[in-house]
């Protein structure tokens, strides 16, 4: 009888149900379920709907009770930084604002001035990101003082989740270290900060690692999907979680975590907070088993995915990276990482206006825009494998591309000519499979992480693209 264990993928755009289980030495996978996702305006804020996107995780659950596919655990992953608070009655204080509304324009400014940005580098290894939870908390502090002070939980949105299904609240590592207000050296909390900012840090729960069993589902779940199971969170950050899926044990690779963001760097075992670090706006983000991710978030996939909506959804990307290939001569390039693209009110345009204002050709057709962005995105990426080696002393000889992005076969083309790497792409579903990994490892289906993963390149299909 299969032993199934489940993953619940939820990220800026989808999420999914994935069923996974070991057959003859292998990995499967079976995706039961599938949702939409995005943000919403409420009262002039962009809101995720977390009460559908609960509904949607217990609608997958019934889902394996329809297929008689019950699995023995299940986590859940999602984006990292944004949060809620909850009151004395665990109730959520304020709407659930994501990391792409404006609330947070000119909280970096207040943040500094109690700390200066390099001292808050040195002391937690995270990269600047106008939206990092930092600076969330001081919108928070700054426009709703009264829900600081009422706050008795906070919870990021996995752990929101597996509150909902378990009544545990716990705040998982990987996740929490993405917020900016975690020591890469106590690996706690650092509570001196939070009193620094004038943060209740009351309302921060103990932080729990990948693979801890938050036990059995509330009576009140079990009863409406029908069966119990342990609740074992993964790297409960989506990129924690890809990253403990790249199919490789050696050390000679670099990785993107290529999806709406792309997430470029190095598994490494110690945080590097140096001066340099920050200049270059590095980061040290927690990883499976205390391993640092230390990378850099690059724009990604995102503005590929606005442009392809602004124009109705009318090609898939196949059809889109077809179209940039076919004009690949186009010279225009943009900065991916400039912030004027993290939430404009239309890419294409931006993408324009940006070309316009640097006296280059102003891309014209789906094409033109695409191959601006795939292009822009490669040098991007050559880039920062730059300074990645810089910081690691060394070189690298090829980059694993994991996660959805790994599909766009003339990004990771053009990524090979731009950092002269070999290009190893695949498996796509990184996430969900790091997810179920964390799973399985605590189930004891595998002895170690690099079992795992030597697993996981036997189990699904690499592409190599040569440089």
């Amino acid at each position: 009888m299969k032993k199934y264990y489940l993953a619940v993928d939820i990220g800026a755009s989808s999420g999914r149900h994935i069923l996974g289980w070991m057959e003859d030495g292998k990995m499967r996978l079976e995706e039961i379920y599938r949702f939409s996702n995005g943000m919403v305006k409420k009262d002039g804020e962009l809101c995720w709907e977390f009460d559908r996107l609960y509904q949607e995780i217990i609608n997958g659950m019934k889902k394996c009770k329809e297929l008689g596919k019950i699995p023995v655990s299940m986590g859940i992953d999602t984006w990292g930084v944004d949060f809620v608070m909850l009151d004395e009655h665990d109730q959520i204080l304020g709407n659930t604002v994501g990391y792409r509304d404006k609330r947070t324009t000119g909280m970096d400014e207040k943040v500094y001035e109690t700390i200066s940005l390099e001292d808050l580098y040195a002391r937690t290894g995270i990269q600047k990101a106008i939206f990092n939870t930092i600076y969330q908390l001081m919108a928070v502090k700054v426009q709703h003082p009264e829900h600081m002070e009422a706050a008795k939980t906070l919870l990021f949105v996995p752990d929101y989740f597996h509150y909902l299904l378990t009544g545990q609240k716990v705040n998982e590592y990987t996740e929490a270290t993405t917020g900016q207000l975690v020591s890469p050296v106590t690996k706690d909390w650092d509570y001196e900060l939070m009193d620094m900012l004038g943060y209740n840090k009351e309302m921060f729960c103990k932080l729990v690692m990948p693979g801890t069993n938050l036990g059995g589902l509330t009576e009140e779940v079990q009863k409406e999907v029908g069966f119990n199971l342990d609740v074992v969170v993964p790297a409960t950050h989506d990129t924690g979680s890809a990253v403990l899926a790249v199919p490789a044990n050696d050390d000679d690779f670099i990785y993107i975590s290529s999806g709406t963001w792309s997430l470029m760097g190095l598994e490494r075992k110690e945080a590097d907070c140096s001066r340099r670090s920050c200049e270059l706006n590095l980061t040290n983000e927690g990883g499976y088993d205390y391993r640092f991710r230390y990378l850099k978030n690059i724009m990604g996939l995102w503005m590929i995915q606005s442009v392809r909506h602004e124009f109705n959804d009318a090609y898939g990307f196949g059809g889109i990276c077809a179209m940039a290939a076919e004009v690949k001569d186009f010279p225009s390039r943009v900065d991916a990482n400039d912030e004027r693209f993290l939430a404009p009110e239309n890419m294409t345009e931006e993408v324009k206006a940006a070309c316009r204002e640097s006296g280059q050709p102003v891309p014209e057709t789906l094409g033109e825009i695409a191959t601006v962005i795939y292009t822009s995105l490669a040098e991007c990426y050559a880039k920062t494998a730059k300074e990645l080696e810089e910081m690691a002393g060394r070189t690298f000889s090829r980059i694993h591309i994991v996660g959805g992005g790994a599909n766009a076969e003339y990004l990771n083309e053009l990524t090979a000519q731009a950092t002269k790497k070999e290009i190893h792409a695949g498996p796509t579903e990184a996430t969900a499979i790091g997810n179920l990994t964390a799973q399985m490892l605590k189930a004891g289906e595998f002895s170690k992480v690099e079992e795992a993963r030597d697993v996981i390149h036997e189990s699904f299909d690499i592409k190599v693209y040569q440089a």
